[in-house]
């Protein structure tokens, strides 16, 4: 790896990559990798990623004994039985995902590499700012995008143009004007975490004018005028992204002090909500909840539960594959769950990411490079060429393969899935272990389709919006499919004897939820039509000195009266009086 990495020029990707997750993780966020750089045994050693490509193996922490299983038997080392060294007795500790590192870089090295980083939300920002340090001012700008008039927003410009006018025109002329306006630019913006670097000895302006996003002047983010993929092929790009999964660990281990990188990935109960919901201990309605995976990043999603019941999985490696399984474009659907269901094949033999494919051709008896050059075929859409096929038939691989291949649009890497699933894993614990730090941790990050006044009504109001919801779900808006997923986890909170306490204006967070006894007490923004610079208006008001009426709050806060009406009558406290006068009555 390292002559192919260093031979290539691409060591340096590596160090800046190692630098960011090292502060990240010094700060106290955990880092997820994307795509297939958890292929790479040096990213591993780098930490990187936490993925670890090497087959299935034992290792003793104590005095560094291992043993590789190599067969094929396991597809993940987290799937191994427990084991004790036999030097020093010391429990061993169980890695590998058995993941090619040809897969990242190719046969010849010569593959371009691309790392892609998952931080915190909340700490993007942050990595964004130590790219600044680490190359200096001037050298970092965001990779700016441009957004362009697609074909039905040009058949509505037309139209409107049209009518404006009085004209009438063939169709034909309306699909002239429609082809012109397609494509032309719309807006400029920015790629929600990309980075471009300039070298030392370079100017940004060698390479692209630069502006300011959407031309807001007033932003001090700057970006590259040209789009990304103009000259992504001359300035290093660097993906720092977002994503929920992080902050949620952030969360959940300041709520319970548990370190989420100590969480065993072969806990038995936490491996069983992906197939039933027993170890949940639902203290009623049982016959709602066939799966305790909902609320689970990656494994919540109706479609994915729904494959979690056909193929019943019960290791840590068929995790990954389903994993890998939902997030392709004509893999599962249509291909590999009609496999499964037939017969013809069983979960471990389908096609789940991309490197199932070389690997499984290699095994087969194809050279290296046919395999390698198939796999990337298949897995951007393109298909099998005749003479792809024509080899793979030579090699005694199954017709329902071929076609399987074929049917494939896009795919996930491996090392990708597996990124994903050790974090679903880990927050899929806390689900089994602190359910209410998890529920609590859930709802935070759900906060805005959370309906306080709705769901704080109990259970059984909450089952009957369920009803609606489901019996109109075809013509249901994403605001409602959102709410829900929300509304089905606090419906299985209920169930499992827990419950939640209304908003206290004095009490309750402006955006997270607390844990007070069995309880959630929601927090101000849970109230719909309260925004974020209300709750947090509010918060800093209340601080100051109590309320003395709803003029008060008016004056203090700047919130709409309609909205502090609601919050009054949502709200656990005293009722306020309308006004801070005090009628006088004299005694008769």
């Amino acid at each position: 790896e390292l002559q192919s990495i260093i031979g290539n020029g691409y060591a340096v990707m590596y160090i800046i990559a190692q630098k960011l997750v090292a502060k990240s993780l010094e700060d106290g966020y955990l880092v997820g990798s994307r795509g297939s750089v958890g292929s790479s045994l040096a990213a591993t050693m780098s930490d990187i990623t936490e993925v670890n490509p090497m087959p299935p193996h034992y290792l003793c922490k104590k005095c560094r004994y291992n043993e590789f299983l190599t067969d094929g038997v396991y597809g993940s080392g987290i799937d191994l039985p427990d084991k004790k060294c036999p030097v020093c007795g010391e429990l061993l500790r169980k890695d590998g995902q058995d993941i090619p590192f040809e897969v990242f870089l190719g046969f010849e090295g010569d593959k371009e590499p691309d790392i892609d980083l998952n931080f915190a939300g909340e700490y993007q920002s942050v990595a964004h700012k130590y790219t600044e340090e680490l190359f200096g001012k001037g050298k970092v700008f965001k990779a700016g995008t441009i957004g362009t008039i697609a074909t039905k927003t040009a058949y509505g410009f037309v139209k409107k143009f049209m009518e404006e006018k009085e004209r009438q025109v063939s169709r034909y002329e309306i699909n002239r004007l429609i082809n012109g306006c397609t494509g032309v630019k719309r807006t400029t913006g920015q790629h929600p975490g990309g980075i471009m670097v300039v070298p030392q000895n370079n100017d940004i302006h060698e390479f692209t004018p630069v502006q300011k996003p959407a031309n807001d002047s007033n932003t001090d983010v700057t970006t590259t005028h040209f789009d990304y993929h103009a000259i992504s092929g001359r300035l290093l790009k660097l993906d720092i992204l977002g994503h929920d999964a992080p902050s949620t660990l952030k969360f959940l281990q300041e709520l319970t002090h548990i370190d989420p990188v100590g969480i065993p990935l072969d806990d038995k109960e936490t491996m069983s909500i992906f197939t039933s919901a027993d170890a949940l201990n639902l203290l009623e309605n049982k016959e709602y909840f066939d799966i305790g995976s909902i609320g689970i990043p990656e494994f919540g999603t109706k479609f994915v539960r729904q494959m979690l019941a056909d193929t019943k999985p019960t290791t840590f490696s068929e995790l990954v594959r389903i994993s890998g399984l939902s997030h392709g474009t004509d893999v599962w659907v249509n291909n590999a769950q009609e496999l499964v269901k037939s017969g013809v094949a069983e979960l471990k033999d389908v096609i789940s990411t991309r490197d199932d494919i070389m690997n499984y051709l290699i095994q087969k008896g194809l050279p290296n490079k046919n395999a390698f050059k198939i796999m990337e075929n298949v897995r951007k859409g393109k298909g099998l060429r005749e003479e792809d096929v024509d080899l793979m038939k030579n090699s005694n691989v199954p017709e329902w393969y071929i076609d399987s291949c074929n049917k494939i649009k896009y795919m996930f890497p491996k090392a990708h899935a597996a990124a994903y699933v050790m974090m679903s894993y880990r927050i899929a614990y806390f689900k089994v272990h602190h359910p209410l730090a998890f529920y609590a941790s859930y709802f935070t990050n759900k906060v805005v389709d959370f309906d306080s006044e709705l769901i704080c009504q109990g259970p059984l109001q909450v089952r009957k919006r369920i009803k609606e919801l489901c019996g109109n779900s075809n013509k249901l808006k994403q605001k409602e499919k959102d709410q829900l997923t929300v509304l089905e986890v606090a419906y299985e909170m209920y169930s499992r004897g827990f419950s939640f306490e209304k908003i206290d204006i004095y009490r309750s967070e402006p955006k997270r939820f607390v844990i007070e006894g069995k309880k959630l007490l929601c927090p101000l923004l849970s109230l719909q039509g309260l925004g974020e610079t209300a709750a947090l208006s509010l918060a800093e008001e209340r601080g100051k000195t109590t309320f003395l009426s709803m003029e008060d709050m008016l004056t203090r806060t700047k919130m709409p009266k309609k909205i502090i009406v609601k919050l009054m009558e949502n709200c656990c406290m005293e009722s306020l009086p309308e006004t801070n006068q005090l009628e006088m009555f004299s005694l008769q």
